[in-house]
């Protein structure tokens, strides 16, 4: 069982890791293309409008086609974007080519996450898609870390990094990971459109809103209240990540056991009262030790939700879980519209309200109980 859904885990590491990376590096790319931190920032946007974007759709273009064809060709798309960015003579280029990576990529996460129903017994399906939201967590978290030390030498090399990766997973057959189920020609958008879907979809914008998409407003907490230099905010705000990496396969097997609504709904409780204690920590150390506890109760949230959206549709799996991940990035989108200007009027006002979003998650996850009683 490893050997088939270690690639997942893998791609689910590798499509985060390549979007996050620049974080760290955008400098370095600035000075190397001769151009302005502003524009280089811009291609963070020109990653992650595509990638959502795509996402309504890419896994119903996987039903129609087959998973293991499209996810080769995402695979193939995403590194070559990737060679691309690292050979960019100029910064339009680069910018195309990291807007092609997010729309590859659109085509890899939420289709391998589906695939693991596929390939996963019943009986600890949880426990995989626990390990690959690990895995999805551990590319976030470690992405800034390990293209930041590849940018001391030069920015191009983490392109190639990932280019190199892409190929590996890409070529050989058995290395995809993805189920042998031939392409079905029959998913349709149209049977997404149900009131569970839409359930769906609201607890990823209100979980990436609430405690998942609010690292900025802690590093501008940190800063503003605390003093706190770049570095160690940045240690901080890694917390959330340490927390989900550490638990993630721990969640999901809580999730085997015990439920899939029950451990979303316990995980959700919990971040709603860690992200609602954020608003009143006394000190920095206090802030980072309620945070990484948010990231410890999210690890259940998203365990108990990713494992509900990949088993609840199977008329159109990838459908599903893709269009669930792109409402999960509309909340990344939307967080600094709604909070930055609740953060100028004071500075606890984003972190109740996205306690409040919090507690909507809990909320939403009460009728799945019936669905699955």
């Amino acid at each position: 069982m490893r050997r088939v859904t270690f690639p997942l885990y893998a791609g689910g590491f590798l499509g985060p890791f390549g979007g996050a990376m620049l974080v760290a590096i955008i400098p370095n790319v600035a000075r190397g293309l001769d151009t302005s931190v502003g524009y280089v920032a811009a291609a963070i946007t020109a990653y992650m409008v595509p990638f959502a974007a795509l996402q309504l759709v890419s896994g119903t273009i996987a039903e129609r086609l087959g998973a293991r064809r499209v996810v080769r060709a995402g695979y193939l798309g995403f590194g070559a974007a990737a060679l691309a960015c690292a050979f960019a003579p100029e910064i339009w280029s680069f910018l195309a080519a990291r807007a092609l990576m997010g729309a590859a990529n659109a085509f890899l996460s939420p289709i391998l996450l589906a695939a693991l129903s596929e390939v996963a017994a019943p009986e600890v399906l949880g426990r995989s898609v626990g390990t690959f939201a690990a895995a999805q967590t551990a590319g976030l978290t470690l992405a800034p870390v390990l293209g930041g030390a590849l940018g001391e030498v030069s920015w191009r090399l983490a392109f190639v990094l990932v280019a190199v990766a892409s190929a590996v997973l890409a070529l050989p057959r058995q290395s995809l990971g993805v189920g042998e189920r031939p392409a079905t020609g029959k998913g349709s958008l149209r049977a997404l459109l149900n009131r569970w879907i839409s359930l769906l979809a609201a607890k990823a914008v209100l979980g990436y809103l609430g405690f998942t998409a609010i690292g900025f407003v802690l590093v501008l907490v940190a800063a503003e209240e605390f003093g706190l230099g770049s570095g160690t905010r940045g240690l901080l705000v890694a917390g959330y990540g340490v927390g989900g990496i550490l638990l993630g396969r721990y969640a999901g097997s809580v999730v085997d056991r015990l439920g899939r609504p029950t451990t979303a709904l316990a995980g959700a409780v919990a971040c709603t009262a860690g992200v609602a204690g954020l608003a009143v920590a006394p000190s920095p150390w206090a802030l980072a030790l309620v945070y990484f506890g948010v990231g410890c109760g999210a690890a259940f949230v998203w365990a108990g939700l990713n494992t509900i959206a990949v088993e609840s549709f199977p008329a159109n799996r990838a459908g599903a879980t893709s269009a669930y991940s792109a409402f999960k990035f509309a909340g990344v989108a939307v967080a600094p519209l709604l909070y930055v200007p609740l953060f100028h009027v004071d500075t606890r006002l984003p972190l109740l309200l996205a306690a409040v979003f919090s507690a909507l998650v809990a909320l939403l996850v009460l009728p799945w109980f019936a669905r699955y009683r």
